[in-house]
């Protein structure tokens, strides 16, 4: 579990496939601090196992899925990306709370300053926009922020000047590709609302209570 608080920005080296295996190499600095073997690391808001680190860089092994549903397959080595260790249960929870499972990617359609703000429009599914309301929670590359408008097809978010210099949102160019993890709330939401609760057989019957002397 995550908060979507940005701890450092990192350095993608590289993205390595075998037969059977998929890795992903990340140069960090804070983030090393502490760091143990299967400790979880955001990365672009991807939860991702550390499997290997050393003074200078970690490495993880990455799923097909994760590969599918993510932007991580298209960073080039030398992109900056947004990095994050799993919250502590002391941790204040400066964000929302995040599990580093990306629900799919949006698209930068548009990119303008408001005085000190930064406003951000993106583009993206239905399927992602039905999880979304307006001064409700998304996390866009890891990053939490609260969305400032939204319709049919498009939602934004406004930056303030510390978050566009500490994440990798600040630095990114219309048309560029993030991910996307909607609130999870809404989803447990929609989940209890829609399914309709599994059929139980009691194997409490008349003959059972009348045998027990209930009946």
């Amino acid at each position: 579990m995550f908060t979507g608080i940005i701890e450092e920005l990192g350095i993608f080296n590289y993205l390595k496939s075998s037969e059977k295996l998929v890795t992903t190499s990340v140069s960090c600095t804070e983030i090393l601090k502490g760091l143990k073997i299967g400790d979880s690391i955001a990365v672009n808001g991807v939860c991702l196992t550390v499997s290997f680190f050393d003074s200078s860089s970690f490495i993880a092994d990455v799923m097909p899925e994760t590969l599918n549903k993510t932007n991580l397959g298209k960073l080039k080595p030398g992109s900056c990306v947004n990095l994050e260790k799993a919250l502590l249960v002391s941790d204040r929870l400066g964000g929302h709370f995040v599990s580093g499972h990306i629900d799919g990617v949006a698209y930068i359609c548009e990119k303008k300053s408001d005085r000190n703000a930064i406003i951000i429009t993106f583009s993206t599914s239905k399927e992602l926009l039905r999880y979304m309301v307006q001064k409700g929670s998304v996390a866009i590359d890891g990053v939490s922020l609260t969305i400032a408008f939204i319709d049919r097809i498009f939602f934004g978010v406004s930056l303030i000047p510390l978050t566009a210099k500490l994440t990798t949102l600040g630095y990114k160019n219309i048309g560029d590709e993030v991910n996307i993890e909607c609130d999870i709330i809404g989803k447990y939401i929609e989940k209890f609302l829609t399914e309709k609760p599994y059929a139980s057989e009691s194997k409490i019957t008349q003959g059972f209570l009348k045998e027990h002397g209930f009946a």
